[in-house]
């Protein structure tokens, strides 16, 4: 059976009524004094706006502990007690290149209320190209070698960037496939949560 085509607009399609065109501005204009009152949407539940998988069952993160780029380890127990944002990344990603200058502003911000961004590189060349990363762009947060993958592993990491948010009590409550704008109102909104 063929369809008929639809070829033209009636004029009353084309030119609405008076009562139609008032209907919808006073649509229109009821919508924008909720929002108003509300705030933009998604401004009250920042994992929904960061768009992050909420963990349905407390999940203990796992510990862990990796090299260094200055020659020292980083271990995931060490920071027991604070909120813990884990990033998987490498120098050779796109996505992780820029969302890592938010990172820093995020860490710098929240570091004295107990926020520690710990950053796992999954370069295979290890320090020789992370280092020279983390001088030219001024990285301050720890970071950790994970030249084989092992850690990546444990949490079940298969593309970058993987963030994996851990609260104090050491349990693993929020993740994020793909780079966010980690230092927007969203972010601000989370961590401030989860530092209280």
């Amino acid at each position: 059976m063929r369809r008929a085509r639809r070829t033209r607009c009636t004029l009353s399609e084309e030119r609405p009524s008076q009562r139609s065109r008032w209907a919808f501005f006073s649509g229109l204009l009821a919508l924008l004094a909720v929002v108003s009152l509300v705030g933009p949407v998604g401004a009250q539940n920042p994992v929904k706006a960061l768009d992050l998988i909420k963990l349905q069952r407390v999940q203990q993160a796992k510990d862990f502990e990796t090299p260094a780029p200055d020659g020292g380890s980083v271990k995931l127990s060490d920071f027991r007690g604070k909120v813990v944002f884990l990033n998987f990344w490498a120098t050779w990603c796109p996505p992780c290149k820029e969302e890592m200058p938010a990172m820093e502003r995020l860490y710098r911000k929240y570091k004295a209320q107990g926020l520690v961004v710990l950053a796992v590189s999954m370069d295979s060349e290890g320090a020789s190209v992370v280092d020279p990363f983390v001088k030219q762009h001024a990285l301050t947060f720890p970071i950790g070698l994970d030249r084989k993958g092992a850690v990546a592993g444990l949490y079940g990491v298969r593309a970058l960037p993987s963030t994996m948010i851990i609260d104090r009590q050491g349990n693993l409550s929020l993740i994020a496939l793909g780079p966010r704008e980690w230092d927007g109102k969203a972010a601000h909104s989370l961590f401030e949560s989860m530092l209280r």
